[in-house]
């Protein structure tokens, strides 16, 4: 099987290692640049690393954004808050016994592939650079990294800042203040900010579906997981804008542009709050914005206005900046061309995990995207032999040209095509592996058939998780709750996390 290198110890670097420690792999290496496990889901005020914002909760509920081997706690609320996430991600971590396999503040600098089909991975950690050999690299380094920022015509007077620095709506108390986008994070951030600034305007470029969070009483998700299954798509897609009409009416009366095309042709901005602050003239919708004259912003459509600081929603650009142009020199604002967007072309000991955008929550297929590398790396799964032609393929199914679409994917076509390469392992593996529940499913169940319900009880809720770093930089977990000290006593003896407060 070889020595693994996992970049990034965010939900889906997590779930990497988790898969790749079920399918035999021993020697694997996770490295994370930041001090703690969670990715973008461990908020800091450092205005230097990307994070949730203050304010953020998942988009996706609670029963759809867990993992399929690891409810979270049926007392969370349908959209956990970013830090009720990160405990989920930390009681994952250490109910799956991952953290002697983290590098915290360690930073991979550089992945060269040598004339042996091994790796070379540079890495930066206290200061020092060393050099690491691997077999095989798992990339997980999200793509949410580098900033894009639109360039316009003009100069701005005020502050522009990007959505990836913003972390709460203080520093705009009284401010005029103009929001770029119609992401989840733009709608988001002009919500937040509409409570404290003076102003408060919404620039949107082009119509955009944007859903509320419940329908029917319920979490919009999961009544859409509903009918998708009973409904085939060309009425789904109607079905869908005439509740739409129904439930929120004219998107002129709000200010907006008529999105152009079907409600799942593009990822979908899910957002209560700004179509009540729309309505209710706590935010103003302009159009896209043609150029700048000091403080003044002109629109497209004539319309011109005032502001002091600009909030750029805008999105990221993808980046591997570990990796030279002969392995990822792809154009990025396009669909990569990588099968199941995460197996290389041509370099089978390279995978990339999470690299999509679904409507519906990553890390769930992610998890499935590191089952199917892991058996491959592993042995039990074939790599296809026309892997090239799918790719095309693949890449030709692109539904929407623009650049912020390159890796949208569908949550449920995605998963039944990576459940259909699952199936492929069968033959190849004499019994189910170890800890893995059903591959069409959630399981309700984590490894040794207990509940993870059970695991994370009280732990994600009531403890104060402390991250710290042992002399080798492994990552450490303190202060397990009596609720996990009681389901450690209930494993069997050689399958029980460690007792230390660690993972």
């Amino acid at each position: 099987m070889g020595r693994v290198c996992v970049i990034g110890a965010g939900p889906c670097g997590l779930a990497a290692v988790k898969n790749l420690l079920q399918a035999g792999c021993r020697d694997v290496v996770c490295y994370e640049e930041s001090g703690g496990i969670g990715g973008n889901w461990a908020f800091t005020d450092d205005p230097g690393r990307v994070s949730v914002h203050e304010c953020t909760h998942t988009i996706s509920s609670r029963r759809m954004s867990s993992f399929d081997d690891f409810p979270m706690p049926s007392d969370y609320p349908d959209f956990p808050s970013h830090g009720q996430m990160l405990a989920y991600f930390v009681d994952y971590a250490r109910t799956f016994r991952l953290g002697p396999h983290i590098r915290l503040n360690s930073r991979v600098a550089r992945c060269a592939l040598g004339g042996d089909g091994r790796w070379t991975v540079e890495v930066v950690a206290d200061g020092e650079t060393r050099q690491e050999t691997f077999d095989s690299v798992v990339v997980c380094n999200g793509h949410h990294r580098e900033a894009f920022v639109p360039d316009y015509p003009g100069t701005f007077s005020g502050t522009i800042v990007h959505s990836s620095t913003y972390k709460r709506p203080d520093p705009f108390h009284g401010q005029r203040v103009l929001v770029v986008g119609t992401g989840n994070s733009a709608a988001d951030i002009a919500v937040d900010v509409a409570r404290v600034a003076a102003k408060t305007a919404l620039s949107v470029r082009a119509g955009a579906y944007i859903v509320p969070r419940l329908m029917f009483g319920r979490p919009t998700d999961a009544v859409y997981a509903l009918w998708r299954n009973r409904l085939p798509r060309p009425l789904l897609q109607p079905a869908l804008k005439a509740w739409l009409r129904l439930a929120i009416g004219r998107w002129e009366d709000y200010g907006l542009p008529a999105p152009a095309g079907a409600p799942l042709e593009q990822h979908p901005t899910v957002n209560s709050g700004v179509l009540d602050a729309l309505r209710d003239g706590r935010l103003v919708a302009y159009r896209g914005i043609e150029r700048y004259d000091g403080h003044v912003v002109h629109f497209t459509g004539g319309r011109r206005d005032e502001f002091d600081a600009i909030v750029m929603g805008t999105g990221f650009r993808i980046s591997f900046p570990f990796l030279s142009e002969r392995v990822a020199g792809w154009d990025l604002n396009r669909t990569p061309p990588l099968y199941l967007k995460m197996m290389h072309p041509t370099i089978p000991s390279l995978f990339f995990i999470g690299l999509l955008q679904p409507i519906g929550c990553l890390w769930r297929l992610a998890d499935y995207q590191a089952r199917i590398a892991a058996l491959q790396i592993s042995g039990r799964l074939r790599r296809p032999a026309d892997i090239e032609a799918r790719i095309r393929r693949e890449v030709s199914l692109r539904r929407h040209p623009s650049p912020r679409h390159a890796i949208a994917v569908d949550y449920r076509a995605f998963r039944r095509e990576l459940v259909r390469e699952l199936r492929a392992a069968q033959p190849h593996c004499a019994v189910r592996l170890p800890g893995w529940g059903r591959v069409a499913g959630p399981s309700g169940a984590g490894p040794d058939g207990l509940s993870a319900a059970d695991v994370v009880a009280g732990s994600a809720r009531d403890d104060r998780l402390t991250r710290r770093t042992d002399s080798s930089g492994d990552l450490r977990i303190g202060s397990a709750s009596a609720a996990s000290k009681s389901i450690r006593a209930r494993l069997p003896e050689g399958r029980r996390p460690p007792t230390a407060g660690g993972l």
